[in-house]
């Protein structure tokens, strides 16, 4: 009964009519930026940050959280009417979701991505329900080395698994740790890289990088990379599947629940991975492959399933260890810190109600994501009618308004122009730019808690592995960075022994012609 107490008072929390209407503000919200391709949740996240000032931090997390899974749903209608992902998770799903809309299946496609987000979703928030607890009490026993250990591996991760070039993640993590330097020294008071600003001395703000970043950087890269037009159905009809689409996907949404929830825990995972890792399971998997890409029920079902409750298992490292899982949960962590709330262990015992307001607003938040989503398809199509041109001039005039808002300051507008030119130009040479902030929101974690282990080992780094929590953090660490390197060696091994068997077959070849 301990446990179902605070549970059930988070449903208190929830059902408040204020909360209930965030809840609600912030799914629609999401659907339609799922629906509008390249801007995203975490550039939308970014340019609302400041709206959240003036409400109560759970209100403001629960708006924020509707909008990141809600934009999960959204991305679906554009990949299956349009063959164009409206978020980066959607990408799978066109290629069965729009053979179906070709099929005059489109209704089906569309009521497999609703149950099997709704599915997926429900299923995540029930693991997290009960797991989050069990991880946050474990964590009490983190200290200094533990949180030095875990936001490295957290950085690697994100840097290593993520899409793109390896490298290139590195670079821009390696940035993301030099930004968060910037400011006084937090044990001496020293200023560093403050070119003697007095802007700068306390450091950069969170605010101006990620709207800079995300929401003008997005916005100049889709500019000048212009969507091609397209021709929507003119109906979508059918929508609830047959007995026989259900039977084809059930197992699909099933899978992509457990896959997507575990791929969503680790950090560097997340939604995009999940369906992407959904899709190639099934395809592995099925008696008759060759269905996929020519409008398969289980390459829908299975990759919409997975985004969703990968996007809902995210919250998990963020709301009990404090460490975002990926780019948007960075967003998060600094909407909570913002708001004066700090993501961790105690958070779960110190704001009972925040934690499980936010937790259980998302069961109400997928119910209403499962009402709406069908009806609102034809709302959703015809915005897209609405030209870039339009939109980017006013989302980039609500940017800069926002970012002054903060401060009443000209000076947090000028760094949102800069790094939104940076994350323009990150877009336009393949930099992605979630190592970047992801790093910047951990670097100040990492360089308080190794200073403070290094203080209490005397200087001794090897202290680091005289605790079996950050020892076990660490062995991960390096098998994470040199298990790419061991990859290419056997790779290039296997390469040079089958060139030199082919090698020798043709010598054999030729002797015998002799």
């Amino acid at each position: 009964m301990d446990f179902l107490n605070p549970v059930l008072n988070g449903f208190s929390v929830v059902l408040e009519p204020t909360n209930l209407l965030y809840c609600l503000v912030g799914v629609v919200i999401g659907m339609l930026i799922g629906v509008l391709p390249g801007l995203g949740p975490a550039a939308t996240i970014a340019i609302l940050l400041p709206l959240t000032y003036g409400v109560e931090p759970v209100t403001a997390i629960i708006m924020l959280a509707g909008i990141f899974y809600g934009a999960q749903y959204g991305g679906t209608i554009t990949s299956v009417l349009l063959r164009l992902p409206g978020e980066a998770s959607s990408v799978v799903t066109v290629f069965d979701g729009y053979q179906m809309a070709r099929q005059g299946k489109a209704g089906t496609a569309l009521g497999l991505a609703a149950i099997g987000s709704f599915i997926g979703g429900t299923a995540a928030i029930i693991g997290l329900t009960f797991l989050a607890p069990l991880v946050a009490g474990f964590a009490l026993d983190f200290g200094p080395p533990e949180y030095s250990a875990l936001a490295m591996l957290g950085i690697l991760l994100v840097a290593t698994i993520s899409g793109g070039s390896k490298v290139k993640a590195l670079i821009a993590a390696s940035v993301g740790l030099l930004l968060a330097t910037v400011g006084r020294d937090i044990f001496t008071g020293e200023s560093r890289f403050t070119f003697g600003s007095l802007q700068l001395a306390d450091g950069i703000d969170f605010v101006p990088i990620a709207m800079g970043i995300f929401g003008l950087g997005e916005i100049l890269y889709n500019l000048e990379e212009r969507h091609r037009a397209a021709k929507a159905p003119s109906k979508v009809s059918n929508v609830w599947p047959s007995r026989g689409d259900l039977k084809h996907a059930s197992g699909a949404i099933g899978r992509g629940s457990v896959l997507g929830f575990f791929l969503g825990i680790l950090p560097g995972g997340g939604a995009t991975i999940a369906s992407m890792a959904s899709y190639a399971m099934e395809k592995k998997r099925a008696k008759n492959p060759e269905r996929f890409g020519k409008g398969a029920p289980e390459g829908v079902a299975g990759p919409e399933t997975a985004n969703n409750a990968a996007a809902t298992s995210s919250f998990i490292p963020l709301l009990t260890l404090g460490i975002p899982a990926n780019a948007t949960m960075a967003l998060m962590f600094g909407a909570l810190l913002i708001q004066g709330v700090t993501p961790g262990p105690q958070l779960v015992d110190q704001e009972p109600e925040l934690f499980w307001g936010v937790v259980n607003s998302m069961y109400i938040g997928n119910i209403l994501l499962l009402i709406m989503s069908l009806p609102l398809v034809g709302i959703f199509v015809r915005i897209l009618r609405v030209r870039a041109a339009i939109l980017a001039p006013i989302t980039a005039l609500i940017t800069l308004l926002g970012a002054y808002t903060i401060n009443n300051s000209m000076f947090d507008v000028t760094l949102v122009v800069v790094f939104g030119v940076v994350g323009y130009l990150m877009k336009k040479f393949g930099f992605e730019p979630g190592p970047l902030v992801l790093a910047f929101v951990l670097g100040e974690l990492l360089e308080s808690s190794l200073r403070r282990s290094l203080l209490v080992f005397d200087g001794d780094p090897t202290g680091f592995f005289t605790r079996p929590i950050s020892a076990t953090l660490l062995a991960v660490f390096v098998l994470v960075a040199v298990l790419p390197g061991i990859r290419s060696a056997i790779a290039k091994r296997k390469g040079t022994t089958a060139a030199g068997a082919s090698a020798t077959d043709s010598t054999n070849n030729i002797k015998e012609k002799v």
